[in-house]
Formats: structure tokens, sequence, C-alpha cells
């Protein structure tokens, strides 16, 4: 996680009086990272590292714990999920940020997943933590994880055994059914619905 300094640590780091860096913020020569309610003055290690021209420090990576469910009726199941997620990494020592998504396994255009992807992409993260393999993506994994090795992030899944609600994996089955229909034509597009209607009809009884 980034580090902070107080006005005055941040000072002496960097050879100035406290009442410098007061001059600066009011000039806005240089700004303080953030102001705490109370109005003290923090700073940043990044700004740390550019004062001093540390270019080729590299900012510490992260470790995110990842926790999805398919869809909003889950949202009591996704609470315990990052609840049992956190107390893992707590346990282990590690020092952690939480991205959550409510979409199915088989969507790769969900908001927390593509910030996951963008900050590995970006080099920021050491590790992704997550409670089973399919919380990461339910098809595809195997992508997922090869791009991770290409930027030297590491996948940590906690319980490797195989456990999917059938609910939730009826729903993806359906998903990936209803859109290959809409690429067939004719009979090809009654046949699908067809089958959609049955896992539906299946899955009722």
């Amino acid at each position: 996680m980034m580090k902070y300094y107080s006005i005055g640590e941040f000072a002496k780091l960097i050879g100035k009086t406290e009442q410098t860096l007061r001059n600066w913020d009011k000039k806005g020569i240089l700004k303080p990272h953030h102001v705490t309610s109370s109005g003290y003055r923090y700073y940043s290690q990044e700004q740390l590292n550019h004062f001093l021209g540390l270019k080729n420090i590299k900012p510490q990576r992260k470790i995110v714990g990842y926790c999805r469910v398919s869809s909003n009726k889950q949202k009591g199941d996704l609470e315990l999920q990052v609840q049992y997620v956190k107390e893992y990494m707590i346990a282990k020592g590690y020092q952690f940020e939480i991205i959550t998504d409510i979409g199915s396994g088989i969507d790769y255009n969900k908001n927390g997943l593509n910030k996951l992807i963008d900050m590995v992409i970006n080099g920021e993260v050491e590790k992704i933590v997550v409670l089973y393999k399919d919380r990461l993506v339910r098809v595809g994994y195997e992508l997922i994880e090869n791009i991770c090795n290409k930027y030297g992030t590491v996948i940590e899944i906690i319980d490797n055994t195989e456990k999917t609600e059938e609910q939730e994996l009826l729903e993806d089955l359906v998903k990936i059914i209803t859109e290959l229909s809409c690429k067939f034509q004719g009979k090809r597009v009654n046949k699908a619905r067809k089958m959609v209607k049955a896992l539906v009809e299946d899955d009722k009884d």
C-alpha cells in the first residue's frame, strides 16, 4: 500500500522546513497528497520519489481479493464471500484491497474484472486471491492466468474444490445458449430455444 508522510517527516526527508512546505502549498508549488479533517497535511511516497528524482523506484504492488456472484439475488452470498476472503488474507498478514462484481462468470465485461485486469497490465498487482476458481471466471480461466503470468501476477485460490450453485451454473448455461442462438438462423434458432426451455423446465422440476 502507498506510504504517507506527515509534513514534519516529509520536510526532513527533502531537507526543507515545514513552513516552506506550507508556503509551497499556498502557492500551488507542491500540494500535499491529502489533508485530514483536522487540517494535517500528508505527502505520498510517490511525491517523495518525484521530488528526489527516484524515477526507477517501482511502487509497491497490491494484493487484491476478487469476489463475485452472478446476480443481485446473491448479495448476501457476496457479503459472506468478501468476509471469508478478508479473514483469509488477514490471517496471511496481507495488505490488501477488495474488488467485487455482480455478473455472470462468462461475462468478461464486468466493471470489477475490467478494473482488475487493467491493474494487472499496469503492473500494480502482486497477487489475486479468490475463494474458488470459478469466482474469477467460469470459462477462460487459463487465458486470465496467462495474462497474469506475463505481468508477474500470481492467482491464489483459497479452496480448490469445485463448488458452484446449481442455479448459477444453469443461468450461465442458458446465457451461453441464448447468445449462440442469436447467431443462428431458421431451424437452428428454434432448436436453441427448445434447449433453453428444456433447461429451465428441468430446473423447475
